[in-house]
């Protein structure tokens, strides 16, 4: 098949790379002039997508993903596929899609779950939205790129799917972390808490998958000097997204919008940038609960 790959990031290049050596001819394009094994570089980001039969973008943000498709949509060919793997607000995700159906062609909306690891790896996990169809077309790159996709609905439901899940990762970090510094200040070991709470039900995926307290249960950045897998901003980025989605649909979302606002305070004001979001709990140890 012939796929081009608009932004080839972090995430977007092991992506571009899995396609092309399970045997695609990818063509990639970013603005950075950044490469991926096995892809060609285009000149132009139209060039990029002028033959391609399926067009994926991976991309940092809605603003971005809106004026990369006024380029490119209308330099597709009629019945080509777009795919946009970016994590994006609900309304950018919709647009896009009803410009691309606008101009004849199929759209589907498929954020991901899995970080660089699973880029790399092959598997990440695909949230998507659009028609039956479009899914059909995008899910063989799927099954390349990941190790599950879930067809979640009409356009805009992949978004609002990452969205719910992402909020549910922030909200779980912050409570573990809590959690274990609590524990510190009440004596309690932090082997013998994990033993409890990974078996019990206080199970959770950051718990038990994830752990943020080093030398204890699953390795993790906590591990790596809190190195990030996937980075505070990141997350903080997520959780405005849902907070943006929940005020757009009148959801009440408390948990959301404090976990929101206490990763806004550690990332921007209290050095997070640049560390793991599990970077919560050395955070959590060096403050009171005056603090």
């Amino acid at each position: 098949m012939q796929i081009a790959f608009i932004g080839l990031g972090n995430m977007g290049a092991p992506m571009a790379a899995n396609l092309a050596a399970a045997g695609h001819t990818v063509t990639g394009f970013d603005t950075a002039g950044t490469t991926a094994q096995g892809v060609t570089n285009a000149d132009t980001v139209e060039a990029a997508v002028a033959s391609a039969e399926v067009v994926i973008t991976m991309l940092p943000n809605g603003a971005i993903l809106r004026a990369v498709a006024d380029q490119v949509i209308p330099a597709m060919q009629a019945g080509a596929t777009l795919v946009d793997c970016s994590t994006v607000d609900v309304d950018s995700a919709c647009a896009v899609a009803a410009q691309a159906t606008e101009a004849g062609l199929l759209a589907v909306d498929a954020p991901v779950s899995g970080g660089v690891g699973g880029a790399a790896g092959g598997t990440l996990t695909f949230m998507a939205g659009g028609s039956a169809q479009a899914f059909a077309v995008a899910e063989p790159l799927f099954d390349i790129m990941g190790q599950k996709a879930v067809h979640c609905g009409e356009s805009g439901a992949g978004q609002a799917a990452k969205i719910c899940n992402n909020m549910i990762l922030g909200v779980t970090m912050i409570a573990t972390c809590e959690a274990f510094a609590l524990a510190d200040k009440l004596g309690l070991d932090r082997q013998k808490m994990f033993d409890v709470v990974s078996t019990s039900s206080g199970y959770s995926w950051t718990m038990n998958a994830y752990t943020p307290a080093p030398g204890v249960g699953a390795t993790s950045p906590a591990d790596n000097g809190y190195q990030p897998g996937f980075a505070a901003e990141l997350m903080l980025k997520d959780l405005r997204l849902s907070q943006q989605a929940a005020e757009s649909a009148d959801a009440d979302t408390p948990m959301g919008q404090l976990a929101s606002a206490l990763y806004e305070q550690f990332v921007e004001t209290e050095g997070g940038k640049g560390m793991d979001f599990s970077t919560m709990l050395p955070r959590f140890e060096k403050r009171g609960r005056g603090a």
